[in-house]
């Protein structure tokens, strides 16, 4: 008696195939289920209305200030969570192990790395955009008409809103490099602030150094009194933005090769 084993085929495992679009569902899933992020995010949106609400109340504007660089007076201030939202979206997973899970659901860590860019970055625009543009409505209406100049909200807002999304994007190109949420947090909050500290130190480079600082094309954007030249370098309010897009794209592939080579 002859038996005739059948072996069935098993259809591929879903895991191999896992796509940009699953990736990002799966990171969008993560990051609205860890407090940390959610918190940190809401933080960012609150800050730039309750800095007009003061502002406005407090009459502290200088003469020379205009209605947009005054009611965006804590754009400055809620662009450093905006960073530190991008960090531990990046090195949150490798604190807590949760990493190799991703990479096994996803092998295409350029995927991976994608997906989570994405994220940050499509959180933080119109999420800025709104926030900006309501602590501009409310410090207009609250501030004494005719009393400062009005300032150009459009395009300015739309660039404000980009550093934002360029500040989270480079949060998360430091997590990714330095895996450990402390320390990205740190280093991206340094280096938001440093070249704006040390670029007059540089001379005639000044203008390049202070004009990689995410803070100075952001008070550029603003157009407020302390975006002075010899703070936050001379170089235009959108070039400044550029530039440190770039800088940033930059350490995002830098950051994309080492993740290829090392270890979960």
């Amino acid at each position: 008696m002859t038996t005739t084993t059948t072996t069935l085929a098993l259809p591929a495992t879903r895991t191999d195939r896992t796509g940009f679009r699953e990736a990002l569902a799966h990171e969008w899933i993560k990051f609205r289920s860890v407090r940390s992020t959610v918190w940190t995010t809401v933080a960012t949106a609150v800050l730039p209305v309750v800095g007009a609400v003061f502002i406005a109340a407090g009459g502290s504007l200088q003469p020379d200030d205009t209605v947009l660089g005054g009611s965006l007076t804590l754009t400055v201030v809620a662009q450093m969570p905006a960073a530190v939202v991008g960090a531990l979206v990046a090195s949150g997973e490798y604190s807590s192990g949760t990493i190799r899970t991703t990479f096994a659901a996803c092998p295409r860590r350029g995927t991976v790395l994608a997906a989570k860019a994405t994220l940050v970055a499509g959180v933080m625009y119109p999420l800025a955009l709104v926030s900006c543009t309501a602590a501009y409505l409310v410090g207009d209406a609250m501030l004494p008409e005719g009393r400062y100049a009005q300032g150009e909200p459009l395009p300015a807002l739309f660039g404000i809103a980009a550093s934002f999304a360029v500040a989270a994007a480079l949060g998360l190109a430091v997590g990714a490099l330095v895996r450990h949420s402390a320390g990205a947090v740190t280093t991206v909050i340094g280096l938001l602030l440093l070249p704006s500290l040390f670029g007059p130190l540089f001379g005639d480079a000044e203008r390049w150094i202070a004009g990689l600082s995410p803070t100075a094309a952001l008070e550029k954007l603003t157009q407020t009194s302390d975006a002075a030249a010899d703070a936050v370098g001379s170089l235009g309010p959108w070039p400044s933005l550029l530039l440190v897009a770039a800088c940033t794209t930059a350490l995002t592939l830098g950051a994309l090769a080492l993740l290829r080579r090392r270890d979960a």
